[in-house]
């Protein structure tokens, strides 16, 4: 009988052991799942970020690209001023070279 008892006693004990460590599992993956949230949640954060940065990055090319098409109708009107130069330049060849024949004949 003392066996018996004994034995009820001992399975008791490992039935006790096993709820314990099942639990213990449980509070194990419970914590993992926890620590996985919370990954998640700054990853997610992380990704919001990214995703505004590359919106300021479109909003910044936007800008340059219409600086640089400012810039070359700068450059289209300095083309077209350099054209007036060089019809002026002539103009006064042809100012200069009556000035000399004038000056030649008197």
């Amino acid at each position: 009988m003392k066996k018996l008892v004994g034995m009820t006693e001992m399975e008791d004990a490992l039935k006790r052991l096993d709820k314990l460590t099942q639990e213990e599992a449980r509070m194990a993956a419970a914590q993992n799942l926890k620590a996985t949230h919370t990954v998640d949640e700054r990853v997610k954060g992380v990704a919001d970020t990214v995703e505004a940065i590359d919106n300021k990055v479109a909003g910044i090319e936007n800008q340059v690209a219409g600086v640089n098409d400012k810039v070359a109708s700068v450059d289209d009107q300095v083309a077209s001023i350099n054209e007036r130069v060089v019809t002026v330049d002539d103009r006064v060849k042809v100012v200069d070279n009556n000035v000399m024949q004038i000056i030649a004949c008197t």
